[in-house]
């Protein structure tokens, strides 16, 4: 067993030679039409594949038998680690993220290879070949700069420094994979791109055939977002669910920019316009994963959520960056001039409403783009510091956003090529009628606030709007509406599915904003305090031993009308190895509301400080996440997209 780190390092080394074959033969093959080259292509991407799972397997082994005779394992994990938390820590830090972000991208190689069966001969093997160009990069990265492998021999500690306490919780666990399967699923749909630039197939097969992975991919990435907002929330103690995080931003850039490839893709598909267009996008949105794995990676960020600080990395990483989206841009420079859509559409089309979506939501991008790169452009120049928060994304993000929601109701209700307008109108003014009454009277009982109105009056729209374009498909033909509804295709309700996941998480945020109540007070045993239509008891704090931390909980009962409806015990904990203090909050969740507590600081006589919140709807945020990759995912199974295609 002595032998499995360099057995794993080596396995890495082979796997960067095949992934090298992968990204030569099968295009070589299909420059000179030899069969052989092009055939190549799947067994090279199935031993890459088995070669890197193997290698994330021995570190994970490596990580569950306390071997700290590795680097990487000693600087991120400990003997009193839970098992559980000793297998996560493998992506814990940055080399073992990278493998996991490596392992991901071979794993959607072979997957592409297993599917490939419905592609043209010759398509196949270019798209896996260019995500064979794309894992060479990156096992350089990890093989010369990055390697999870390096031994301490013959120093090696006793102990291992421990895992970052921060991370010692279930969404190291969830979160990080989730959102590297949307991260590095987006590298499926730039590969088709970059096949039909290199076949010239640039035709709507080929959106035809990247929609599903993109779906996907899209799907992932918002649950990945979603339970990093959900772990920020109720990790932290500070009770936020979004902070504007550099971070952050890394990972809702190519969201955005997905979600505008998803609906271009439809366009391309259905009425074959666009297509530069398209392609433009799926290379944008890559590229948008690859500036979040640099900023993450490059130390170019102080963030909690940043890995690395090695200067080398980041321009090694940068240079990655530089060669894999100049390369491609200067391909789609070269081809995209060839290709002209010949379809005509009417400005009340359904394609100019998907245009003016894409639009919003490039502005979108460009603008979270801004906010995060310029600080350090600002830097880098030694033009001081400058720090772009909350108050520039919520004054220029906010109001475009808005915009893109009131387009997402109307663009599905209008008709391919042409509408009427009168149409539109006829569909449009009930729900509108309807959704600002009922605004008005919600927000009768509330603080009147003329922007977070709008905002509510828009989600209710869009929910409505969604119902009534049901309604309108499900009870226009003769048959009963659940024989009708049964026929409706997937795609059309997945869609339906993901434009109401974002109504959702907008109401979430906006009663979340308008109707949270919070205070900070001293609590000594016995105290009470009342906050909205609950009261708080505080009963002490009693001392726990955990696996490897020691605690104080604070005992706290809540009442409503007089009867005690929960027990909460937010926890301080000192983590033993490193002697970190850490915040653990007490959450009494429901439906319509959150009850948060999270202690302060201890004081004299017994008393702690004590954070007390009530949060409305918070959870409805998360839920709309949930709605929108089920949405996602939907769409992606539609039937159509498994019928085998012919060259």
């Amino acid at each position: 067993m002595i032998m499995l780190p360099e057995i794993g390092h080596y396995f890495l080394i082979l796997a960067m030679l095949f992934a090298l074959a992968l990204a030569i033969l099968p295009m070589l093959g299909y420059w000179q039409r030899n069969a052989i080259l092009l055939a190549a292509a799947k067994p090279l991407t199935y031993v890459m594949m088995a070669l890197t799972c193997a290698s994330f397997l021995i570190l994970a082994i490596a990580f569950a038998r306390d071997d700290f005779s590795i680097l990487y394992v000693s600087q991120n994990s400990n003997s009193l680690l839970p098992i559980w938390y000793k297998v996560s820590a493998v992506w814990g830090g940055h080399e073992g993220s990278l493998l996991l972000w490596i392992t991901i991208l071979t794993l959607w190689a072979s997957l592409v290879a297993y599917k490939s069966e419905t592609l043209p001969n010759s398509t196949g093997p270019v798209v896996l070949s260019v995500l064979g160009v794309v894992a060479t990069g990156f096992l350089a990265f990890i093989l010369f700069t990055s390697s999870p492998f390096i031994r301490l021999l013959p120093d090696q500690p006793v102990d291992g420094v421990d895992l970052n306490p921060l991370l010692q919780d279930i969404g190291l666990i969830i979160h990080p994979p989730m959102l590297y399967m949307g991260y590095v699923g987006f590298s499926v749909a730039f590969a088709f791109a970059i096949a039909a630039l290199i076949t010239g197939n640039l035709n709507a097969s080929w959106a035809r055939w990247a929609r599903p992975w993109t779906n996907v991919s899209w799907a992932f990435l918002t649950l990945g977002i979603a339970l990093g907002s959900w772990w920020a929330y109720y990790e932290l103690g500070w009770g936020g669910w979004w902070f504007w995080d550099p971070v952050e931003n890394a990972s809702l850039m190519p969201w955005l920019a997905g979600t505008a490839l998803i609906h271009s893709l439809a366009v391309t598909e259905k009425r074959g316009v666009f297509k530069s267009w398209t392609v433009l996008l799926a290379i944008f949105t890559f590229s948008l994963s690859l500036l979040g794995t640099f900023l993450v990676r490059s130390g170019v960020l102080t963030s909690v959520h940043a890995f690395a600080s090695d200067p080398t990395r980041g321009v090694f990483i940068l240079a990655l960056l530089v060669i894999i989206i100049g390369s491609s841009l200067f391909l789609y420079a070269l081809r995209a001039s060839q290709v002209k859509s010949q379809v005509s559409f009417g400005l009340t089309g359904r394609e100019s409403w998907l245009l003016i979506n894409n639009i919003l939501l490039t502005i979108l991008t460009l603008t979270v783009l801004l906010g995060t790169l310029y600080p350090l452009i600002f830097d880098a120049f030694d033009l001081g510091k400058i720090s772009v928060g909350a108050p520039y994304f919520n004054a220029v993000f906010s109001p475009i956003a808005l915009l893109l929601i009131v387009f997402m109701g109307i663009a599905p209700l209008a008709k391919w090529h042409s509408t009427k307008g009168a149409l539109l109108w006829r569909m449009a003014w009930l729900p509108a009628l309807l959704a600002v009454t009922l605004s008005a009277l919600v927000f009768t009982f509330h603080t009147f606030d003329a922007y977070l109105w709008l905002s509510f009056a828009i989600a209710l729209w869009l929910v409505l709007m969604c119902v009534r374009d049901w309604l309108d498909k499900v009870l226009s033909a003769r048959q009963s509406l659940w024989q009708r509804a049964r026929k409706l295709p997937r795609h059309y309700y997945g869609m339906q599915l993901a434009h109401m996941g974002v109504a959702v998480s907008l109401i979430g945020v906006i009663f979340v904003s308008m109707n949270s109540t919070e205070t900070i007070v001293r609590m000594a045993p016995g105290d009470r305090v009342t906050l909205g239509s609950y009261e708080f008891e505080f009963l002490g704090t009693r001392h726990v031993e955990g696996p490897n931390y020691t605690a104080d909980t604070g005992v706290i009962n809540v009442y409503q009308d007089g009867v005690v409806i929960a027990q909460m015990l937010p926890q301080k904990r000192l983590y033993k190895a490193r002697q970190q203090m850490m915040t653990e909050a007490a959450l009494n969740p429901g439906f319509t509301r959150d009850l948060y507590i999270s202690l302060g600081e201890p004081l004299a006589n017994g008393a702690w400080g004590v954070r007390i919140y009530i949060k409305s709807f918070v959870r409805w945020i998360w839920l709309g996440g949930l709605l929108m990759m089920a949405g996602g995912l939907l769409a992606a199974w539609d039937k159509r997209y498994r019928r085998k295609i012919g060259a």
